[in-house]
């Protein structure tokens, strides 16, 4: 199965889409540290560029991505929901 999106580095709480995901597909993740994969059944459509879940986040959680901080869960996600300012506050402001 061809990847779907990548995932910057291990222990990031979301990968980023490289094609239209649609709820109910499983897709296919590529870590791009470590060329390793995941596969996760999408939980909401995920547009290309966007973010989607690889780890559970409770609300107030830090969020990872590219192994640093960056967003603060607001009302948390599941693995395969697509991460966005519906549920990501910015960690800069």
């Amino acid at each position: 199965m061809e990847h779907r999106f990548l995932i910057h580095k291990r222990g990031d709480y979301v990968g980023v889409a490289v094609a239209d995901i649609e709820p109910g597909e499983r897709v296919v993740g590529i870590y791009m540290d470590d060329d390793s994969a995941v596969e996760v059944e999408a939980v909401d459509p995920v547009p290309l560029g966007h973010k989607i879940a690889v780890v559970p986040a409770g609300d107030g959680d830090t969020v990872l991505e590219y192994g640093i901080p960056i967003g603060i869960a607001t009302g948390g996600f599941g693995v395969g929901s697509h991460v966005h300012t519906h549920n990501l506050r910015s960690a800069r402001w």
